[in-house]
């Protein structure tokens, strides 16, 4: 759903996934298309077992499909090796996970400091730019704060800076509210649209209406099947 111009981020075309026990095969996607621009705020809904969730690990390079093709931002991912994969996850993708995964009794600062390393930035810029996001997101007063000191909001935030921390092609969030409270909630979904607005592009996973309602785009997938794709009204 892009305009004429526009740079697609993500293309997704005619996507299947095939999961086979002994003889038993089962679809858990089947043809799906559909592609992203840049700078989009995308959710895509679906209820359990919708496929949802396979779509998210494909987009994410944790999976790859049985058929069909997968573009991030122009680099076909769908046949890509083990060690490419790792490497499109580390610099294309910045991920938020419904379970934060930051390292316990870690940091904050450390936390979002990590992906950096690991894509060798220089030390005194892996600071600068952790620093950078942790205030971006609202946490100044916590970048020196373990993370078994933080809120279940604040270790989201912490999670969301890690994530912008190599400047990816786009923040893949896999419901990202699941484990926090409403009032927490809506804070995590006014720095994504703060975030949007800045420019970043954001596919966001989720189950939930009123979170997708956050996004300018739903996506629906139901048994395998994309079967909705509409501007939401923000």
């Amino acid at each position: 759903m892009k305009t004429k111009g526009e740079k697609s981020i993500i293309e997704i075309k005619n996507i299947c996934k095939v999961y086979k026990v002994g003889e038993v095969e089962t679809i858990a996607l089947d043809k799906v298309s559909f592609s992203i621009a840049k700078g989009e705020y995308v959710a895509i809904m679906g209820p359990s077992g919708s496929g949802k969730s396979t779509l998210m690990h494909i987009l994410g390079g944790l999976d790859q499909p049985t058929t069909g093709i997968y573009k991030l931002d122009g680099q076909n991912v769908e046949a890509m090796t083990g060690d490419e994969l790792a490497e499109i996850r580390n610099k294309k993708i910045g991920f938020v996970f419904q379970a934060y995964n930051l390292l316990a009794r870690t940091s904050s600062l450390k936390n979002v400091m990590l992906p950096m390393r690991y894509g060798d930035v220089p030390v005194t810029e892996c600071k600068e730019r952790a620093i950078k996001y942790l205030t971006l997101v609202g946490l100044q007063d916590r970048i020196y704060h373990l993370t078994n000191q933080l809120s279940g909001g604040q270790q989201q935030r912490v999670a969301i800076a890690r994530a912008l921390s190599m400047n990816p092609a786009m923040i893949l969030a896999d419901e990202p509210t699941g484990n926090i409270a409403s009032a927490q909630a809506e804070e995590i979904m006014d720095i994504f649209a703060k975030l949007n607005k800045e420019g970043h592009t954001i596919v966001m996973i989720t189950h939930e209406s009123d979170i997708a309602e956050h996004a300018k785009r739903i996506i629906t997938i139901r048994d395998g099947r994309l079967i909705s794709d509409k501007r939401s009204g923000k």
